[in-house]
């Protein structure tokens, strides 16, 4: 009875194992969720929507993108690390992510807990600047800046973010003090600097170029190294002058314990993507690179992320629960 048992023991133990690669074999029986922490129609989320579309073909199963904008994209990220680690729910990742862990108490989830499938874009910011005041360079905007303290506002969608950051960062080497206005997406902080409320946004380009053609905003600067090829007249921060080089990421990503073999088909799938021309023609029109990567190069870009804003978060000295 005893040998009976123990040889049940050992089959349900090898049964259970077997099951967890199988179930990852099968990947995927059900819709998969990208969920994408700002709102829709942004840079962010166009990407997003063609990649779904276009991993729902691959793979023979609906993707869904869904939009949780907020807590500066702590929403998308709490949502998808507080799931099942199966591959089923996904996360449009970005900076944000992973400098997130630096601010946040009540993350549901730690930086190591990122798993990256691959790199979908890169690009450099743009610094978007209302028609409303009489500033058309950045040196123009510091020596106004310094003549009215405190005067010109800038978007930011967070304290954590991007745009939060580089301004601080903008201010502290300028030698100038704006006031920041919290806005949930890129797309509101643009809305935002054509209404009049808000004068600056360090933004994607994908959000300001085509307002900055159309006359209805302009852009002082970009945060790259060199012009960007959509819009050449616009110099960058460092020949405005200010010694600050400063580029995005989009990726996506998941919880760690997804099974290797979903992770891996799914880089497989979601680079052919990134790769195809068409997609390329979306994201470069706009000012940004396509860029691919193995899941192992964009874990180390989350963790670099992290290392590089650490200094600047320390310096704030703000801690959000």
């Amino acid at each position: 009875m005893m040998w009976l048992m123990a040889r049940g023991l050992v089959l349900a133990g090898a049964l259970a194992a077997w099951a967890v690669p199988a179930a990852g074999q099968d990947y995927p029986t059900r819709p998969i969720r990208i969920v994408v922490g700002f709102t829709a129609g942004g840079p962010t989320d166009i990407p997003a929507r063609f990649i779904a579309d276009r991993l729902a073909t691959a793979l023979g199963r609906p993707v869904i993108v869904e939009n949780k904008p907020g807590a500066g994209a702590t929403l998308a990220a709490n949502d998808v690390m507080s799931r099942g680690r199966d591959g089923y729910d996904l996360l449009l990742c970005t900076y944000f992510d992973a400098v997130n862990t630096l601010f946040y108490k009540s993350l549901h989830y730690k930086l190591e807990d990122l798993v990256g499938i691959t790199l979908i874009a890169r690009y450099a910011y743009t610094v978007a600047f209302a028609n409303s005041l009489p500033i058309d360079t950045f040196p123009q905007l510091v020596a106004y800046a310094k003549q009215h303290p405190g005067e010109i506002n800038y978007g930011h969608l967070g304290v954590s973010s991007t745009q939060n950051l580089l301004a601080k960062r903008l201010e502290k080497l300028a030698g100038v003090q704006m006031t920041a206005i919290p806005y949930k997406g890129s797309t509101e902080a643009t809305q935002g600097i054509m209404a009049g409320g808000n004068h600056m946004y360090i933004g994607p380009p994908i959000g300001s170029i085509p307002l900055y053609q159309a006359k209805k905003l302009k852009i002082l600067a970009v945060t790259g190294d060199e012009r960007l090829p959509a819009i050449p007249e616009v110099p960058t921060l460092k020949e405005s002058g200010i010694p600050l080089v400063a580029y995005a990421w989009l990726g996506v990503c998941g919880g760690a314990g997804i099974p290797k073999s979903v992770i891996d088909l799914l880089n497989k799938r979601i680079v052919a993507i990134v790769e195809s021309p068409e997609y390329r023609t979306l994201v470069e029109n706009s000012g940004s690179v396509a860029v691919s990567s193995t899941p192992e190069e964009l874990h180390r870009v989350i963790e670099e992320t992290a290392a590089e804003a650490a200094p600047t978060v320390r310096e704030l000295n703000i801690e959000m629960k």
